[in-house]
């Protein structure tokens, strides 16, 4: 299993850099082609009734993110390409990053800013639109490498394993993972655990299984505090499942990681 083509979202955020460093390194790891997809929503320039595209200052930040990733990204010589998407109404920049995410093994993006020219909801609508695993990098914090301390959020269903074997080529050799079951008071945990250590192992990944109880805390915030006790580099998570496993509350549990997750988090759907 091997990443061999990856796409970066690029905006003109503070972030972009730090979400960039991670990329790269993906792409050094893999020896993989990396895609910088530069996508803002960005108003046309008016002169008096006569909109025109695009704007000087679209042209200006277009400029400056592409100077960026040739900084961060020349080291991987033609392995490294940059795409403006050229456009800027917020449903034509949704589309068009789908329509592209759809080519690549793994895709990067940022997690939510209030802030920004970004569309808000840009993550979810690659989890739900493109069929390819998604990593997530917070707004804070500096993520430059992921894979040496991974946690799985674990629950039988089909994200769920789905989100375990796209996130295997990300994961170090030797790496400490750590499989966190949260269950209900009175549960029984999966009576098919050892079967998951298996698959893991099968690949190399030395995995620890750990049945949390929630106690008055929901299951996104228990995982969170679970990777947080674990010094986690990555959390690995199905997304939007809606397979009857009601504590991870179909879309709420997967809307609430992309605001407030604390690492990186790769997502499958």
């Amino acid at each position: 299993m091997t990443i061999a083509t990856l796409l970066v979202h690029l905006d003109g955020s503070a972030r972009c850099g730090a979400r960039l460093d991670l990329a790269v390194d993906l792409a050094r790891r893999h020896d993989a082609r990396l895609t910088g997809l530069f996508a803002e929503i960005a108003p046309p320039q008016r002169v008096g009734t006569v909109a025109r595209w695009p704007s000087g200052d679209y042209v200006a930040r277009v400029a400056a993110v592409r100077a960026l990733f040739a900084e961060h990204a020349g080291a991987l010589g033609d392995r490294a390409r940059f795409i403006d998407l050229d456009r800027g109404g917020e449903h034509t920049v949704v589309l068009r990053a789908v329509e592209y995410a759809t080519s690549f093994d793994l895709v990067v993006v940022g997690g939510y800013e209030a802030e920004g020219h970004v569309p808000a909801d840009l993550a979810e609508h690659l989890l739900l639109e493109t069929g390819r695993p998604v990593l997530i990098v917070p707004p804070f914090g500096a993520f430059a490498h992921v894979g040496a301390r991974p946690l799985f959020a674990w629950h039988r269903s089909r994200s769920a394993a789905r989100a375990l074997g796209d996130a295997l080529p990300l994961i170090e050799p030797g790496a400490e993972a750590l499989v966190v079951e949260a269950v209900r008071a009175g549960e029984e945990g999966d009576e098919m655990a050892g079967l998951t250590l298996e698959r893991l192992a099968a690949h190399g990944v030395v995995a620890e299984w750990r049945k949390v109880p929630m106690e008055g805390v929901d299951l996104m915030d228990t995982l969170l505090n679970q990777a947080a006790d674990h010094g986690a580099d990555l959390l690995v998570a199905g997304a939007f499942d809606r397979s009857g496993f009601s504590l991870f509350g179909g879309g709420a549990g997967t809307r609430y990681l992309l605001r407030h997750t604390t690492l990186p988090v790769l997502l499958a759907n």
